[in-house]
């Protein structure tokens, strides 16, 4: 006599429904933006800046590897005021300035690393709180930069050892593992379902699923347009509400799977500078993006 299979509990009358949240593999994480970075650097105006990111997040990479790893200070959300206190978070702007030493850049961003580097324990706690706070100064915004590859590595390793089943949705446009905002937005068809969207955290690189066609600012479902910089088969759109008056960027990878989250923002900095002309506020956060 057979025994009658168990209900898949990922399945909801017969519909397999997503996952919510997808939990980062911070080596994986910073090698495939690296690759990326390194592909759009080759075809684009910001060649330079691109080339240098990559190498940057390689260098997280290795980083990522190679660093003890990291005790969780608690349960999701994790507490980032505390974490600005957290002093393997404190080591971990040093040993990622002293690895950047390296890398080929132009010559703001070395004196910004000679700056970050040389930085005592109040200047780069401020450095690290406003990366924490998902809010950098515009004319600061060099220096910032290093300190918000550190504090992603910090992050994306505290958010592995996270249990992703028990993560629950947040307020809207909040990480549900670290309460950050998100970069951007990606429709897949990842776990055997078609065009579902995750949207990714800027900081900690957790992946949450949200419904589409909802603003991830603030949740509403009213007044979504979307527009872009090139045809309507872009792979890169503002999604835009006119309920709170943000857009953020939504990336296609059902068009286009090698597309990244935060490589390919940078990237579409020409949709960037056409929204600027709508009035309405970039609701995507950026490190990478600051001051243009």
């Amino acid at each position: 006599m057979s025994r009658s299979a168990e209900p898949d509990p990922g399945m909801i009358g017969g519909v397999a429904q997503p996952d919510f949240a997808r939990l980062p593999d911070p080596v994986a994480l910073f090698q495939t933006r690296a690759r990326r970075f390194a592909f759009l650097a080759q075809s684009s105006r910001l060649g330079p800046y691109l080339a240098f990111l990559g190498e940057l997040a390689a260098l997280q990479a290795r980083l990522a590897a190679a660093m003890p790893p990291p005790v969780l200070p608690g349960p999701a959300p994790l507490d980032r005021a505390a974490l600005a206190e957290d002093p393997a978070l404190q080591a971990t702007p040093a040993a990622l300035c002293a690895g950047a030493a390296d890398l080929d850049m132009p010559g703001p961003a070395r004196l910004a690393l000679q700056a970050v580097t040389a930085a005592d324990a109040q200047d780069r706690r401020w450095l690290l709180g406003n990366v924490l706070s998902d809010r950098i100064p515009e004319d600061s915004a060099a220096p910032h930069l290093f300190a918000a590859a550190a504090v992603q590595v910090h992050l994306a390793r505290l958010a592995a050892q996270l249990d992703a089943k028990s993560l629950r949705p947040s307020a809207p446009g909040c990480c549900p593992s670290c309460g950050g905002r998100p970069v951007t937005s990606t429709v897949t068809g990842a776990q055997g379902i078609e065009n579902i969207r995750y949207a990714t955290c800027a900081t900690c690189a957790t992946q949450w699923n949200v419904v589409r066609i909802t603003c991830l600012c603030c949740g509403s479902t009213k007044g979504i347009s979307y527009r872009s910089a090139e045809t309507t088969e872009a792979m890169v759109k503002a999604e835009c509400c006119t309920e709170c008056g943000s857009w953020v960027k939504i990336l296609y990878a059902t068009k286009n799977p090698t597309l990244e989250a935060l490589a390919d923002d940078v990237a579409s900095l020409g949709l960037d500078l056409m929204m600027k002309e709508t009035g309405l506020t970039r609701g995507g956060f950026n490190p990478f993006l600051v001051g243009y």
